[in-house]
C-alpha cells in the first residue's frame, strides 16, 4: 500500500491515446524511490474502460472522484483523441478543474494541444510532437511553442515532445521531487538515457524538407545534392542545377524552404553523416570526409548548430552496428 507521504499522480486519458505516452511516464512513477514515493490513478471522463491506438484498452477511473482532492502532479496523455478531447467542454472543464488542484500540471506529446484549449499553457513555453507544433502554435497563439526541445519547464507546467519523451520529462521530475541518485536508479532501470542529448529535430530534419516543398520544386536539386555530397557546393552550382540565376534561385529557394541554400547544404550534409555514424563503424574524421565537411570540426559544429548535439554524442546514442 502506498504511504501516506506518497505523492499523488494522476494520468488523464481519452479515447484514442498512444499507449507507451502512458505506460512510459506510468512505469517511471510507479517505481521510482520504492512504492512510497508516487501513488499513481489513470482518470477518464466517465471512467471504465479507454481504447488506446493498439489492442489494449485501459481501465480508469471517473475524473470526477478527483475533483475534491489535492493532486501533486497531474499529466495528460497524448494520441490522436486529442484533438477530440480539446473540443470537449465537459472533459475540458473536468480538467481545468484537476490542474487547478494539481501543484504540478504536464503533458506528454499531443497532450500538449488538450492543455492549451483548458487555457493551461496561456503564456508559456511548450512543447509538443514535432508534427503538431504547427498545429498547436497556428490554433493556441498565446502559446510560446518551441519546436526542438525533449521536455519545457514552465514554471509548474510541463510539457513533453513525441510519445517517449514522456520517460525523459518524467526521470526529470522525478530528479526534482527525489534527488538526482533516484532518477539515475530509475534510468538504469529501464536501460534509458537520464538525459537525453539533442532535440527532436534529430529525427525530422528529411521530413521537414519534405513538408515545406510540397510540390516537390527542388526534389531533383536535393537528389543532386545527396549525390554530390563529398564536393564543395555553392549556390551558383545549385543555380546551374535549377536552371536559374544565382540571384533569382537564392531567392525562390528561399522563400519556398525557408532557409537560404547554404544552411540547406550544410542540413544535408549532416543528416547524411548522421546516417553513417548510425549504421557504420568507420571514423567521425572519416564521416566528415566523405560528407563533404573537410575535417571532423567543421562537422561537430554544424552537427551543433543542426541537431544539437555533437556526432561524437550522436554515434554513441543511435549506432545500430
Amino acid at each position: 500500500m502506498p504511504s501516506i507521504h506518497a505523492k499523488t499522480v494522476l494520468f488523464v486519458v481519452y479515447p484514442n491515446v498512444v499507449l507507451l505516452d502512458l505506460s512510459g511516464p506510468l512505469q517511471v512513477f510507479t517505481h521510482a524511490g520504492g512504492s512510497e514515493a508516487y501513488e499513481t490513478h489513470v482518470v477518464s471522463l466517465e471512467g471504465g474502460q479507454i481504447e488506446t491506438n493498439t489492442v489494449l484498452p485501459i481501465e480508469t477511473e471517473p475524473m470526477q472522484n478527483w475533483l475534491g482532492t489535492p493532486i501533486h502532479t497531474l499529466i495528460v496523455v497524448g494520441g490522436d483523441g486529442a484533438f477530440d478531447a480539446s473540443k470537449d467542454g465537459i472533459f475540458l472543464d473536468h480538467l481545468t478543474r484537476l490542474a487547478s488542484r494539481a501543484q504540478r500540471v504536464c503533458s506528454v506529446c499531443s497532450g500538449a494541444i488538450v492543455l492549451a484549449a483548458a487555457g493551461v499553457l496561456d503564456g508559456r513555453r511548450a512543447v509538443t510532437h514535432w508534427e503538431d507544433c504547427d498545429y498547436l502554435a497556428a490554433h493556441f497563439p498565446k502559446v510560446q511553442v518551441e519546436v526542438d526541445p525533449i521536455f519545457v519547464k514552465d514554471g509548474t507546467v510541463w510539457t513533453s515532445a513525441g510519445i517517449t519523451a514522456g520517460i525523459d520529462m518524467a526521470l526529470a521530475m522525478i530528479e526534482e521531487d527525489l534527488g538526482k541518485n533516484a532518477a539515475i536508479v530509475m534510468a538504469r532501470s529501464l536501460v534509458t538515457p537520464m538525459v537525453r542529448s539533442g532535440g527532436q529535430s534529430q529525427f525530422s530534419a528529411e521530413l521537414d524538407r519534405q513538408a515545406k516543398d510540397t510540390e516537390g520544386r527542388f526534389d531533383a536539386l536535393h537528389a543532386w545534392v545527396r549525390g554530390h555530397i563529398q564536393q564543395q557546393i555553392t549556390v551558383e552550382d545549385m543555380a546551374k542545377e535549377c536552371g536559374m540565376s544565382p540571384r533569382n534561385f537564392s531567392r525562390r529557394y528561399t522563400q519556398t524552404m525557408g532557409v537560404p541554400p547554404a544552411k540547406a547544404v550544410e542540413a544535408i550534409r549532416v543528416n547524411a553523416a548522421r546516417d553513417l555514424l548510425a549504421t557504420t563503424s568507420i571514423s567521425i574524421q572519416t564521416v566528415a570526409s566523405d560528407c563533404g565537411f573537410q575535417d571532423g570540426e567543421r562537422m561537430r559544429r554544424a552537427f551543433m548548430r543542426v541537431v544539437k548535439t555533437t556526432p561524437s554524442q550522436y554515434h554513441s546514442q543511435f549506432q545500430m552496428v
